[in-house]
């Protein structure tokens, strides 16, 4: 196998694929990258058994075939190349080893067969659509905050992707939840969707497909089945296995009955509670909301490290209310907010509060209240 290629095409590849690799496995060939270079483009597989990624490059082929090679390393070594270099990957069955060069460079890595790389088995998709980059980034990057990473529950620890009937029928939602905030996010129901399967998308397969949704006029294709999703652009295809599991009934812990509006400009409101948050002690970081007629106060009472107080003006007619939150997660939720201004709804100080984006219902937030 021989082919040149552009250093900047072959670091976004080779970057993209060991990110998906695990750094501790005992499997040494899940450390490689499969690289298979025919006719004028090379694809390069990682995977770790849950999830594949494959990335097809332009370059120029002089001689095809195929090798495995440490991602980590080949990854470090293009990163290190001079911006602009072409870059001549040789592999010489015979040495079993392969030749990176560009310029007065020269490096020979080992290399493990091609045979012993585990390809995904394919699958039968019974739902496929397109949707565009920024309606998957916003679904996702809206929800992903609230992914629980408690391992015994496991099927809390994804996005839950699924079809749902919203305000104006029926949308694609996404709902992350991990028992102390929630979110669920609304988009509209792409053509194809209608029957797909509700599925958990695992944490770390939302981190990879967050690196494909950057062009905004990308169109990504999506497919899924009842054991696995894909997404796919036309340079890379990322299929993963879903958390094989049961979402619970998220709907039975969405107030409906809170009555107590308040609103708030969202980024003077998260830049007050991080100033308050200061003093309080790790471990509980607990921030105080008072309310009262147009009036919000932020406060935090640390016997070991002192204490803070910050009066906000915001729109508030209801009676009197003392709640107390976790810091992280207000800061957390306030931070998802794109418009000026967040509305949270109260009921009681041992309530939960829900909090949506001005009147918007597509993107809602729930935090369950602390003692203070």
């Amino acid at each position: 196998m021989k082919f040149s290629i552009e250093r900047a095409v072959l670091l976004k590849a080779v970057a993209q694929a060991q990110s998906v690799v695990e750094r501790r496995n005992t499997i040494p060939i899940l450390a490689n990258v499969l690289i298979e270079a025919q006719g004028d483009e090379v694809h390069f597989r990682a995977t770790d058994l849950d999830i594949e990624i494959v990335d097809k490059a332009p370059a120029k082929v002089d001689r095809a075939g195929a090798t495995t090679v440490s991602a980590v390393t080949l990854n470090e070594i293009v990163r290190k190349l001079p911006d602009g270099a072409l870059v001549t990957l040789t592999e010489e069955s015979a040495t079993g080893r392969l030749t990176i060069e560009a310029g007065r460079s020269n490096f020979s890595l080992a290399t493990l067969p091609k045979e012993d790389f585990p390809v995904m088995a394919s699958s039968d998709y019974a739902a496929n659509f397109s949707a565009k980059a920024p309606v998957l980034r916003r679904l996702f990057d809206k929800s992903k905050f609230a992914i629980s990473t408690e391992e015994t529950r496991y099927y809390l620890n994804g996005v839950y992707m699924h079809v749902a009937d919203g305000e104006n029928g029926k949308v694609l939602r996404c709902v992350a939840t991990d028992g102390h905030r929630l979110a669920r996010i609304d988009a509209e129901l792409p053509m194809g969707a209608e029957n797909m399967a509700g599925v958990i998308v695992p944490r770390k397969t939302v981190g990879e497909l967050r690196k494909l949704l950057d062009d905004d006029d990308m169109k990504i294709a999506v497919s899924v089945s009842e054991t696995k999703i894909r997404f796919a652009t036309p340079d890379i295809t990322l299929t993963s296995k879903v958390i094989d599991g049961t979402f619970p009934d998220y709907t039975r812990v969405i107030p409906q009955g809170n009555t107590r509006r308040l609103e708030v400009d969202a980024s003077e409101f998260a830049r007050a509670v991080d100033r308050v948050a200061t003093v309080s002690s790790e471990r509980s970081r607990a921030v105080k909301l008072s309310l009262d007629e147009d009036r919000l106060i932020l406060s935090v009472n640390s016997p070991d490290s002192g204490a803070a107080e910050e009066e906000l003006a915001v729109a508030y007619s209801d009676e009197r209310l003392e709640i107390g939150f976790n810091a992280k997660y207000l800061l957390e939720i306030a931070s998802q907010v794109d418009r000026e201004n967040a509305v949270f709804m109260f009921n009681s100080s041992g309530d939960p509060t829900l909090m949506r984006e001005g009147n918007d219902m597509s993107a809602i937030y729930v935090v369950m209240p602390m003692r203070v």
